[in-house]
């Protein structure tokens, strides 16, 4: 009898140590994150992966709508690949600025390509996603964009005028990259591929640029939830839509999430994704406008959010998340391409253009959370700490609203 009664109570000791582990995290699913993709040039032609760090499919189907404006500006300039590979060992051993090898396309044969991007991009987004099964998630996405010149009052933070005034009188000096030179409120975005392929864009111009389709599955590791940890694995289908880029990307993820309860109101939780993507798997049209030649895109993200419960079960959450994605273009031809541009005009970056097309992309953002009866409102800043201006600087809201009043 001491025996069985002995059993009873090591089985309520068990059970009570474990749900605690498994259900001090009632309420929330995993971190609170909106895309948080950097509106570049190149990539919002693109179905770039938007990273997963829920720990589970959602009860009810949601809603939820993104708007960001982005600023981006790099002077004009002009790239030329040397053909003759002679040529290129002998100018892998010079610094990139004191390149002088193209005369003309008799004696130095030479691929070509030219660019300018300045202008304030809005990006909007609409992300439905609902519940397939007990492990499995599907969420379609709806990306466009909105060409501006990033005036007042629509474009506050990420304006032409905002930026300098921060240049001139906290850091960075007066105009170091140029865009005062240029002028301030401007779109000018051109493109020349080496193939001859232009793109172009004009202030005004609203662009579609696609369909994404992401499917999550959520397998159940008893080892790994026993300690708060979850993962998930996403597959990825994006169907690019825009005159310049119509193909269909795909790509594969995989993140994971662990949760720590400090105390009845308040949570910390970190999570660390990975994926990539394969640009133009299928294309729609021959002879694209050719945005890096760089066929995978791979990316790194990592989060970390403190979340503080109110008494009626509300909450609100700040967290930090730091991204990096791989080059657009072949980092081995920046050993040996010659860059031209207004480098006597513009104090610094002004071969970024292509030179930043050749290094990584990173950067971080600062969000806030305020979540009330599952409807979720999110803002955050983004900022290009590696200044690769790409964009400069991002600002972002989203709504999330449930599609049930359960």
């Amino acid at each position: 009898m001491k025996k069985k009664h002995l059993l009873y109570f090591f089985l309520l000791i068990y059970g009570t140590c474990f749900s605690q582990k498994t259900d001090n995290i009632p309420l929330k699913n995993g971190i609170d994150k909106p895309s948080l993709l950097p509106i570049h040039h190149f990539g919002m032609f693109s179905a770039r992966i938007n990273q997963n760090f829920k720990i589970r499919p959602p009860e009810i189907a949601t809603l939820n709508f993104s708007y960001a404006s982005a600023n981006t500006f790099h002077p004009f300039v002009e790239m030329y690949i040397p053909k003759d590979e002679a040529t290129r060992q002998a100018l892998s051993k010079q610094t990139w600025y004191d390149r002088h090898f193209y005369e003309n396309q008799q004696t130095t044969p030479a691929e070509y390509e030219n660019i300018i991007v300045d202008a304030v991009f809005k990006n909007f987004r609409v992300d439905y996603t609902t519940k397939i099964g007990k492990k499995h998630e599907l969420g379609i996405t709806l990306r466009s964009y909105l060409v501006s010149k990033g005036k007042y009052p629509f474009s506050v933070f990420t304006s032409d005028e905002t930026i300098e005034w921060f240049h001139s009188n906290v850091a960075g000096g007066e105009d170091p990259f140029g865009r005062k030179y240029y002028g301030i409120n401007k779109v000018n975005v051109k493109y020349q591929d080496r193939n001859g392929n232009t793109l172009e864009l004009k202030d005004g111009q609203f662009l579609f640029a696609g369909i994404e389709f992401n499917h999550f599955y959520y397998p159940n590791f008893i080892n790994l939830k026993n300690r708060n940890i979850h993962v998930n694995f996403g597959s990825h289908l994006g169907v690019n839509t825009s005159k310049h880029n119509p193909s269909i990307d795909i790509g594969v993820s995989g993140n994971i999430v662990k949760e720590w309860k400090l105390n009845e109101k308040s949570e910390i939780r970190s999570a660390f994704g990975t994926s990539v993507l394969r640009k133009n798997a299928i294309n729609f049209k021959e002879n694209l406008v050719s945005l890096g030649n760089n066929k995978y895109l791979g990316s790194l993200e990592a989060m970390f959010e403190f979340t503080k419960y109110t008494r009626k079960k509300n909450y609100h959450s700040v967290s930090v998340n730091y991204q990096i994605q791989s080059r657009f273009s072949k980092r081995a031809e920046a050993d040996y391409y010659q860059l031209v541009g207004l480098w006597q005009e513009i104090h610094s970056g002004w071969q970024n253009g292509f030179a930043k097309l050749y290094e990584y992309q990173s950067a971080w953002s600062w969000l806030y959370t305020y979540t009330r009866k599952k409807y979720s409102f999110t803002i955050y800043v983004k900022e290009d700490l590696y200044l690769n201006n790409s964009p400069d600087l991002q600002t972002g809201i989203s709504l999330k609203i449930p599609l049930s009043n359960q």
